[in-house]
């Protein structure tokens, strides 16, 4: 019975359906993925804050406020999770960028790891900003001067956990926390992914083949001064970082955190944490990991706003 052959007109058609079949699976395939695609281009994302890890809040607090110039937000303690937020920036959350410090109790030591570079600061002179550093007792690690290849003027300096601020001077903008740097191990991979899946654009690319790396910038909105975006770095021949224990994650709000774990998923990223409410405050999030294990958290915009009320 197994053995029997069928004729060949049978086997024609089992073929011709076969292939029908295939070409209509292929069609919904590609059409899903370009209403995807479409979904993270028209929704309303915005990066709202990045998170990480310090060993003493109170000392890293008075460092970027007294020396970087930003503004304490809010503070909560969450005593039976062991561990306080402080969110500071330089505007309020419902428009600006801002930094969520955590700190876990008894815990005064992190690894920044490999991967993580740095946080870019958009300063009207930086050579000021650096001598209050010096002023107060902070570390620079380059002194103000003009950026390799290049005429912008930057300085970096260290805050008191190692964390790295590149401090970038440019005229007035409405979002000085201009920068996330990041280290990947396939720039043209890491690049589609935020496009397709975050709905990013990417506002430029240079290669220095003199430092042997590439870089690229991208975001949300239409001009780079006026908007915080990722600097993806690229180093030659080095496809692998460590993540440490120190940074934890980008923060970005989005109207559907279940269309957006889908696009996630479609195009290359894993999800951590299905989309849904959290216990007790009830705001929808949804976690992941880009291809280079870098970790999202996208946050529903409404229920966001009602975090802030």
């Amino acid at each position: 019975m197994w053995g029997q052959c069928l004729p060949r007109p049978a086997l024609v058609r089992q073929a011709r359906s076969l292939s029908i079949m295939a070409s209509a699976a292929s069609t919904e395939t590609a059409t899903n993925e370009e209403n995807i695609l479409e979904f993270s281009k028209k929704d309303n994302r915005r990066m709202l804050h990045v998170v990480y890890r310090v060993g003493d809040l109170d000392k890293t607090i008075k460092f970027y406020t007294e020396c970087l110039g930003m503004k304490l937000l809010r503070r909560r303690d969450i005593p039976e999770e062991k561990y306080t937020n402080a969110f500071l920036g330089y505007g309020p959350e419902d428009t600006n960028f801002v930094v969520e410090l955590t700190y876990n109790y008894g815990v005064d030591k992190y690894d920044i790891g490999t991967g993580f570079g740095h946080f870019g600061i958009a300063v009207e002179d930086v050579q000021k900003v650096v001598d209050l550093v010096k002023a107060k007792g902070g570390k620079v690690t380059r002194e103000p001067g003009p950026v390799k290849g290049g005429k912008s003027i930057i300085a970096f300096v260290e805050d008191p956990d190692g964390y790295k601020f590149e401090l970038i001077q440019r005229s007035a903008t409405p979002e000085p926390l201009c920068q996330v740097m990041l280290r990947v191990g396939d720039l043209d991979r890491a690049v589609q992914f935020y496009e397709k899946a975050f709905g990013m654009k990417e506002f430029r690319r240079r290669d220095n083949p003199d430092q042997k790396y590439t870089l690229a910038m991208v975001g949300y909105g239409d001009d780079e001064m006026k908007t915080t975006v990722l600097e993806l770095t690229y180093n030659y021949g080095v496809t692998e970082y460590t993540k440490g224990t120190g940074y934890a994650q980008i923060a970005v709000g989005t109207d559907d955190v279940y269309k957006t774990a889908e696009a996630v998923r479609t195009f290359g990223g894993k999800i951590t944490r299905e989309p849904g409410p959290l216990p007790g405050i009830n705001t929808k999030i949804t976690a992941c990991l880009d291809p280079d294990g870098w970790k999202s958290v996208f946050v529903d915009n409404a229920d966001f706003a009602k975090e802030l009320e």
